[in-house]
Order: structure tokens, then sequence, then C-alpha cells
């Protein structure tokens, strides 16, 4: 028997409309196949199972092979196979009547036609001059047929011998998609889509060597763990199966710090291990480490939309049959089954960081230089996260001691309230650089807190709304006297000439820095205080650093850094220069301050301090140092 027809789509463009609008994606051709093979697999198992099937299962394995010469690429399974009729029903008619609506809908839409009507077989045309399905239902008596399509309207089915209940499916690569014969090439796509289904997956047999030489053995190279740990329920792992599977996962990387075992049934189902990477340095954030699997078939590693913003940062798997494979992006963030899923691996974060907190607070302080990224990213773009983070979150001080947000609070509020009744948070960016600074407010009585991760500079601003009446300030913004203002600043008392004069003596005597600008301010400091201190307003040095991060705000990242060189008018070298140059003409200004030591020193002690001199001047500033001792 040799049945011609038509495939049940009246519009004769299916095959190029699967070209067209898939072709970028055209390797998820053997996602498809594999799957659907491991999908008839378990049905068998299914009926089995129920009753329906009395025979032995017998070898299950879904087998993927390879014959060049003839240029085929063969999916096997031995799962329900079909009869004629089934054929007709679930190939030929593409599942429903309605695949020509289905097909106008989506045309335009190259993300959503596999996956739906049956259209997943439908794949192999991408790369397939020609499709045989070889088929057998595992009911008794069943016959054997064979269909064939060169990828037109037509098909041919025809009665067949074939031994064995099951499918194959054989496709006939064309010339643009030979690298689909490559034994490379398709190790590859089945590791990548096909790593974790739940039927054994063989392409080829192992390999030993042997008389010095690599030789083929009888044993089945099988491609797939059919039982990770993320099916498996968490009271039967060790932490050695949760760091085995992230190598697995990730090799060669650094053990996880924690992870989270997802395992929901209702209202939706969701499994899955996240696992929060141990992040070495501030700018070693890789997204897309997640992977998305539905029933074990790999979806993608582009879950933005499937969990929230800032948790792409962590690591491992996630899978949920209610995502529906291959939708765009925005049917994703409208679909409510993805929005509850995305909530709810929200609170399963909030929940476990506020366990290990709780039940070990030394080892989460001990990781929390990696744990911060996670924490604060969460807390500024998630306002739930935000509301469970506060109880957790840390802020550590240039001491290395850390503490909750009420904990910090109380041991500030006695010393760091200004006049208004503010509380002043001083924090440093860099331990290092800003050394003299943080001695400085220290010595004063006060607490540095150390905010040099790349979110800290949002963080404050965050911060600062969240808290009443409190303030951010960095402690090299301005002299130490005026960070915290407990009352009215002492008035300078120098005439306009005065300031003048210094100003000129100064400002020529400053080196030139690209985009760097400075204003020279004057504040009576006492003797004992330094005699010239360089600081930074708060407000347009925080503006430049969030412009490094977030887009429009640019216009602050062009602008020059203007920094204030203070003067302490109360300074005994402060006051010798300005006797030397009281009533002095401006080019006799001028000519002093380019031939006084003092002058040229002052200026290189305080760029020195801020971290400012180098080059040539550092190195004559050393001389001059040399020369003056």
């Amino acid at each position: 028997m040799e049945q011609k027809g038509k495939i049940g789509v009246t519009t004769d463009n299916i095959f190029p409309i699967i070209k067209k609008f898939l072709y970028s994606d055209h390797e998820i051709f053997l996602r498809e196949l594999v799957s659907n093979a491991v999908d008839a697999t378990q049905k068998l198992k299914t009926y089995s199972s129920l009753g329906e099937f009395k025979g032995e299962l017998g070898d299950i394995t879904v087998r993927v092979s390879i014959d060049k010469e003839k240029g085929t690429l063969t999916i096997s399974d031995k799962g329900i196979g079909m009869n004629a009729e089934e054929i007709e029903k679930y190939i030929n008619q593409i599942a429903f009547s309605s695949a020509n609506e289905f097909l106008d809908k989506y045309k335009n839409d190259a993300n959503s036609i596999i996956g739906h009507f049956g259209l997943g077989f439908y794949s192999s045309f991408m790369v397939s001059q020609k499709v045989e399905i070889v088929t057998k239902s595992f009911r008794e008596d069943s016959q054997a047929v064979k269909w064939s399509c060169d990828g037109s309207p037509e098909y041919t089915l025809e009665n067949v011998e074939k031994a064995e209940r099951g499918t194959d499916i054989i496709l006939y690569i064309d010339d643009e998609n030979k690298n689909f014969l490559e034994e490379g090439e398709i190790s590859r796509l089945l590791k990548k889509y096909c790593h974790f289904l739940p039927i054994p997956v063989a392409f080829g047999k192992k390999t030993e060597w042997k008389d010095g030489k690599s030789v083929e053995t009888e044993e089945d190279n099988i491609i797939n763990d059919t039982n990770p740990i993320w099916t498996r329920k968490p009271a039967d792992l060790k932490d050695e199966d949760y760091k085995k599977f992230y190598q697995d996962l990730y090799p060669m990387s650094d053990e996880p710090m924690f992870w989270i075992h997802l395992n929901v049934d209702y209202p939706f189902k969701l499994t899955g291990i996240l696992y929060f990477p141990q992040i070495k340095s501030n700018v070693d954030l890789n997204k897309n480490k997640i992977q998305l699997y539905s029933n074990q078939v790999f979806v993608t590693d582009s879950v933005e939309g499937i969990v929230p913003e800032f948790l792409t940062l962590m690591h491992g798997v996630i899978d949920s049959p209610d995502i529906p494979l291959n939708v765009s992006r925005s049917y994703l963030q409208s679909d409510q089954n993805v929005k509850k899923i995305s909530n709810h691996i929200t609170k399963k974060v909030a929940d476990r960081l506020e366990e290990i907190f709780k039940n070990d607070r030394t080892q989460f302080e001990a990781k929390w230089d990696s744990l911060k990224v996670f924490i604060e990213y969460g807390m500024l773009t998630d306002e739930k996260f935000y509301d469970r983070a506060q109880k957790f979150c840390l802020l550590k001080n240039t001491d290395g001691k850390a503490f909750t947000f009420e904990e910090y609070k109380t041991l500030i509020s006695a010393d760091q309230t200004d006049k208004e009744g503010n509380l002043i948070y001083l924090y440093a960016s860099n331990k290092d650089e800003q050394y003299t600074y943080i001695n400085n407010a220290t010595e004063k009585g006060y607490d540095v807190i150390l905010f040099d991760g790349q979110l800290d500079v949002h963080m404050a601003g965050l911060l600062e709304q969240k808290f009443e009446k409190s303030r951010f300030v960095r402690v090299d913004s301005d002299t130490v006297d005026n960070l915290i203002v407990k009352e009215d600043a002492v008035e300078v008392n120098l005439t306009d000439k005065q300031k003048e004069e210094l100003s000129e003596t100064f400002t020529s005597q400053l080196p030139k820095i690209e985009k760097t600008e400075f204003t020279i301010d004057y504040k009576a400091l006492g003797e004992k205080a330094q005699p010239i201190q360089i600081t930074q307003n708060e407000f347009m040095r925080r503006m430049r650093e969030m412009s490094a991060m977030q887009t429009g705000m640019s216009f602050y990242g062009e602008m020059p850094n203007n920094y204030n060189l203070v003067l302490n008018t109360e300074h005994p070298l402060i006051k010798k220069v300005m006797a030397d140059i009281e009533g002095k003409e401006k080019d006799a200004v001028t000519a002093y301050a380019a031939e006084s030591k003092t002058v040229r020193q002052l200026i290189d002690l305080a760029l020195l301090s801020n971290g400012m001199l180098k080059g040539e001047a550092l190195n004559n500033f050393i001389k001059r140092s040399t020369d003056m001792i």
C-alpha cells in the first residue's frame, strides 16, 4: 500500500515559514526530535504501569546516529510508535485543523512556532531536504508504516516491515547544513539541549585507549544524566552532591557559597537548584548562568523575565513545565505563571539568606563581600526583597566589623548626629587612598563604613530615601570638622584682598590634571588641623560615579572632577604665606609662589594624601623633600 497526499495545511507556505522564521535557531531541531522521542518512550512507560501495555519494555534507550555516506541523521526510539491513522492525525494534519489559524497568528513571531500544534517535528525541515518516519505502534498486530516528505506539501505513506515498536526519524541533511553530520557538532548539541533528559540517550559507543590508540567499545555512550539532583529530594542529598553538580555545570569554578533547592508542586510546578557563586572582585559578575528546563529539556540560559533581574547573577538550574517553550520575551513577562514563579523564587532566596544569617551569622559575615552584590542588587531593584533583606543586609566598617542597619544606627547615634538632628553615615570607598581622611574621622570618635563595591554608591542613595533623617557622606567630601556640623562654623576673618592673594598664590602652582578643576576655599580649622586639604562635593562626585553605571546620566560623566582646595587660615604655615604676600601685586605674588618651596610642598602634600600626586610631580616632590631635610 502506498498513499500519496498533501499535508493538512491548505496553504503551501508551511515549510518556507519554518525555514524563514526559525533559521537563526535551526539547531533546536535536535532538541525537538530527541525530546519527542523521549516523550514517546515515557508514554509507553505510563501505559505499562497502567496495564495498557502487556509487553516487555526492554531497552528503551533513545539513539542518535549519523551516516555520512548517506548524509543522514537518525533519531530512534522504542516508545509508543504510530500507525497510519496516527500519522495522518499528528503529522499530516499538524495535530489540529486550526493549524492555518496558528500559522497566520504566529508567522511573524520567530520564537513561537516550535512547540505548538505538533510543529516541533517540522523543525527537521530547517536542516533537511527530505525527512522519513519509519514507525510501528506498540499496540498488538500494528502495521509498520513509512512516511516520506521532501519539504513540499506532498507526502507518501506506505506499509513497511519493522521488527520492533517505536519510531525512526531519518533526516537527509541538506547541503547548507552538513555540519549536522559532524560528530563534534551533534555531541555539543546533545550536551546542550539533552543533557538531563529522563530517558537514556545514546550517541555512538564509548571509547578507550588501547595499544596506543582510541578504540570503540561495545558500551553505549550515554550522553545524559536521567536523574539530576534537582529532581531528587533534598533529604536524600549531601553537600558533596550539590558541590559536584555545580562543578559539572561550571567546570573549573570555585565552590559556591550557598545554594537553594527549589521544590514546589502548587500553585505551579517548579524544581531546581540556585547557587550563590563566589565573586572575587566587584566586576566579576556573570549573568546568564542559570539554565532553564521544561521537564528536563533545556530551553534557554537567558532567564530575564523568569527570575528577577538581580537573581540573574546566580548560577544553577530551574525546571518548570508551567513555562511554555519558545515564547517571546514579552509573552513571558505577561504570563501569570511566570510572574508567580518569579515572585516565589525571590521569596525562597530571601528565606534562605535570612535562615543562614540567623543560624550562622559568623559564616554569613565571612562571605558577606561576595554576597553583598546579590543582596544590594536585589534591594535596589525589588521593593519586596528590600523589605525582607533589611533584616540581614550588613554595613561593614573600615575595621572589618559588620552590623545590621539597626545595630549600626545604635552605634553612631550619639556621636554622629548633626545640629539639625540628621544622622550622618560616614563612608569611604577606598581604605588605602582615603586613609588620612578615615584616620581624621576615627580620631574624632566617628565610625566609617567601607563602601567599596560597585553598587555601594547606589545603595547610599537608596538608604538615604529609606532611613529617616539620615545622610551618607564620604569622608573626603569635606574637612573633618564639617563632615558632621554640630555648631555654627568659626568665621574666617580675611578681607577680599587677602583671599584674592591666597587664591593666586596656590592656584598658580596647582598641577594641570586632565578633566580636573580646583576651587579655593577658606576655613578656620584651628592651628593643629592640616594646613591644606582637598575635598570633593558629595553630590557631584556621587552623580559622576553613578553615571558610569547608569544610562541617561552620561551628562555627569562628561563633567570635570571639581575639587575644593581648603586652606586652613589658622595654621601657622598659611599665616606665614599670607604675611609674605601681603600687599604685593599679582605678578609679584605669582613670582613668590613659583619660588616658594613651602607653597609647592603644601600643595603636593595635599595632593599626595588624596592619591593625586603622580609621575613627574611625585618625583619632584621626593627630591624637594630630600633637599628640605
